[in-house]
């Protein structure tokens, strides 16, 4: 299934798995730009009970690179700005066409 792409001013957050099951869709967009910081407070209002119920336990990228949303900074090379060097997550702002994914663990066996 393909994806919409965000209107012009939004950015598009993806639902991977239970993340998906629990907002009973595969994509959201929402205004940019936001703070990272305030990602998960602004998807417990939309939807309540997800950060206990899913996001505790997810993984989250911002355009395929990973975002670090307890240590509080965005650890993989490229991240925000220049190769190899950290941003932390208080400063970190989704802009406008940005995509954000939602990524339960998943198992194998």
């Amino acid at each position: 299934m393909a994806e919409s792409k965000p209107p012009p001013g939004h950015f598009q957050t993806i639902y991977f798995a239970s993340a998906a099951a629990f907002t009973k869709k595969a994509s959201d967009h929402f205004p940019a730009p936001f703070p990272a910081s305030d990602l998960f407070r602004l998807l417990e209002s939309k939807y309540p009970g997800i950060n206990e119920r899913v996001l505790c336990s997810c993984a989250v990228t911002l355009n395929l690179d990973y975002v670090d949303m307890v240590e509080g900074s965005a650890s993989q090379p490229g991240f925000g700005g220049e190769a190899g060097k950290d941003q932390p997550l208080a400063t970190l702002i989704i802009k406008e066409g940005d995509e954000v994914a939602i990524i339960p663990p998943v198992s194998s066996g």
